[in-house]
């Protein structure tokens, strides 16, 4: 497997865990950018939107599942 970075983690698993919190992240702001959208009455940029809050969610899943397969 990979090294180990400064931080005590094996450089994959810090990796990882890295695009976790920034898929996370993506997905939090993305909710307020679609209540900002939906002020707007902008119909497009709310549906935009939405599919980025979800494929966020959906990276931060396959994220939590490779990290869950490898932590232990």
């Amino acid at each position: 497997m990979g090294s180990t970075g400064s931080s005590g983690m094996k450089d994959e698993h810090y990796d990882i865990v890295s695009a976790l919190y920034h898929a996370l992240q993506g997905a939090d702001v993305s909710s307020k950018y679609i209540e900002d959208a939906e002020k707007e009455g902008d119909k497009e940029v709310v549906s935009f939107f939405h599919e980025v809050r979800d494929k966020n969610r959906e990276l931060a899943m396959k994220a939590k599942d490779l990290l869950a397969k490898r932590v232990h």
